[in-house]
C-alpha cells in the first residue's frame, strides 16, 4: 500500500555492501525504520543519499507493510530544504548530539502529533536564527515534556530542585539535587520561548555544566538512556 508521510531522519548506518537501513521519526506512525536497497551503488542513486542527513525534514512515499520491521520508499523529497543546519559548523555539531540524543530517546512506533510539531518548529527555528548557542538546552527540557518527565514547577521557590523527583523541595537530596546557578537557570529556562533565549547570557561552562545535569536527568528518568558518544565533540566545538 502506497502511503505518503513526512519524517524526520534520526540516523542511517550501511548495511551490506550498498544498502543503507534510515530511523526516521515520522508524522504519522512514530518510528519507523526503511531500507534503502542500493542506494550507494550507482552514482545516479547515491546522489539520493543526501536526503537522509540527520534531522533532514522529508516527504516521503512509502510502500507500507503493515507488521514488516523494514519498509521500503518509493520516492523522496525535501519538504522543508534547510539552509544553514547542515553547512554551518556550529549548527551541525548540534544537529549530530540531537540526533543521537533523539535516536536513543524516540522509541514509540505510533502517531505523536505534538511531538512532530515540536520537533519540526524547532528545527525550522534553529536553522534560520544566527544566535543559538542555548538551544539545545531549552530543546532538551522541552523534549522531557514530550516524554513525560517535565520538571514540576509548582514549588519553583523551594531553594532546591531534585532531578530524581522532577520537582522543587526544601532539603537537599545528594547526590540528585541541584541548587544555585544551575538552579537559577532551570528556573529561567522553564516556560521560555525560543525567541527568548538570547537574553541569557551565558558562558560555556555554564552550558556544559547545564548540559550535563539535564543529560543526568534523563538518564534518571529513561532506564535505556545513556549519553551520547558525541558529547565531547560537541562539547569541544561549543568551548
Amino acid at each position: 500500500m502506497l502511503v505518503k508521510t513526512n519524517a524526520i531522519v534520526l540516523s542511517k548506518i550501511k548495511y551490506r555492501d550498498h544498502d543503507v537501513i534510515v530511523k526516521c521519526y515520522t508524522k504519522n506512525r512514530g518510528i519507523v525504520s526503511y531500507l534503502l536497497r542500493g542506494i550507494l551503488k550507482s552514482k545516479k542513486s547515491n546522489s539520493k543519499i543526501a536526503y537522509y542527513q540527520p534531522l533532514s525534514q522529508l516527504e516521503i512515499e512509502e510502500n507500507y507493510r503493515a507488521n514488516q520491521s523494514l519498509q521500503y520508499i518509493r520516492d523522496v523529497k525535501l519538504s522543508v530544504p534547510y539552509h544553514s543546519m547542515h553547512t554551518n559548523i556550529l549548527k551541525g555539531a548540534i544537529v549530530m548530539f540531537l540526533s543521537e540524543v533523539l535516536s536513543a530517546t524516540l522509541k514509540e512506533e505510533e502517531a505523536n502529533p505534538s511531538l512532530y510539531e515540536f520537533l519540526e518548529t524547532t528545527l525550522q527555528w534553529l536553522d534560520h536564527e544566527t544566535e543559538f548557542a542555548n538551544f539545545h538546552l531549552l530543546f532538551l527540557l522541552e523534549l522531557s515534556k514530550h516524554l513525560g518527565f517535565y520538571p514540576d514547577a509548582t514549588q519553583s521557590t523551594f531553594p532546591y530542585f531534585n532531578l530524581r523527583s522532577g520537582s522543587f523541595e526544601l532539603y537537599p537530596q545528594k547526590p540528585y539535587t541541584i541548587s544555585g546557578q544551575d538552579l537559577l537557570l532551570l528556573k529561567q529556562l522553564l516556560g521560555i520561548k525560543f525567541d527568548s533565549l538570547n537574553a541569557l547570557k551565558l558562558h560555556s561552562k555554564q552550558r556544559q555544566s547545564f548540559l550535563n545535569l539535564l543529560l543526568f536527568y534523563f538518564e534518571l528518568h529513561l532506564s535505556d538512556f545513556r549519553k551520547p558518544k558525541s558529547l565531547q565533540v560537541f562539547n569541544e566545538v561549543f568551548h
